[in-house]
């Protein structure tokens, strides 16, 4: 594993430094991962994996790609509709609420983040060179060359484009949600611990899409049957 103090100083990130430091390294093909999701009390964590081309692709094709929380969200939906419009650019992954109460948040976002790279690759039909995952810490399970990446997705435009699709689809399926579960205001929050969230909790009790597990919630779990 090369480190992220390996490639990078002291100075603010850049976005787009990333794939020219491993193309004058003679990588080729890069995979980007990202996640949404890891704090809310409620909905999916979602993972993308986004396949960069590093002699090929260019990023005046991607005007204003950047680290989706630094994106209007208007900006990040155009985008989002734009890669994945593209066969074989990107695929995404998601573990439930249940599933991050089954085995905890960072499990569950390691094995969302594992399924997208396998899907990724399966209709590729090709493996990278390389992955590069936001964060400190690589994928387990994975048995690929990785790098870690801190502050990637502002750093990188494959790890950026991961964090457009992985935010963007799960802000829609949470816009939705709020469909089936008024009350909660999750087409506000998108599940995340605002005040008005924590209320909604206290008052009509968890959904389904609560996270169980997490504080903020758990004190109003009954039984383990409880739903709103």
């Amino acid at each position: 594993m090369v480190s992220q103090q390996a490639l990078f100083n002291a100075s603010p990130p850049e976005i787009g430094e990333l794939e020219s430091e491993l193309r004058s390294r003679g990588h080729l093909h890069i995979i980007g991962v990202d996640e949404a999701g890891r704090g809310p009390l409620a909905g999916p964590v979602h993972a993308a994996a986004c396949w960069w081309t590093l002699n090929l692709d260019d990023a005046t094709e991607w005007p204003g790609l950047n680290d989706s929380k630094k994106m209007q969200e208007s900006d990040r939906e155009v985008l989002y509709d734009a890669l994945i419009a593209q066969p074989r650019r990107v695929e995404m992954a998601a573990a439930s609420a249940e599933r991050i109460d089954a085995i905890n948040i960072l499990q569950a976002t390691f094995e969302a983040m594992r399924h997208a790279v396998e899907r990724l690759i399966e209709v590729r039909g090709q493996r990278p060179d390389l992955i590069v995952v936001d964060g400190n810490m690589i994928i387990p399970g994975v048995e690929l060359p990785q790098v870690a990446v801190v502050k990637g997705d502002a750093r990188s435009f494959a790890i950026a484009a991961a964090s457009v699709v992985a935010k963007v689809s799960r802000d829609r399926l949470m816009r939705e949600a709020a469909e089936t579960w008024p009350g909660y205001g999750f087409e506000g929050h998108k599940g995340y611990g605002t005040a008005a969230h924590r209320n909604a909790i206290a008052s009509l009790g968890p959904c389904p899409l609560h996270r169980k597990s997490f504080k903020g919630v758990r004190e109003f779990v009954v039984d383990s049957e409880t739903t709103r």
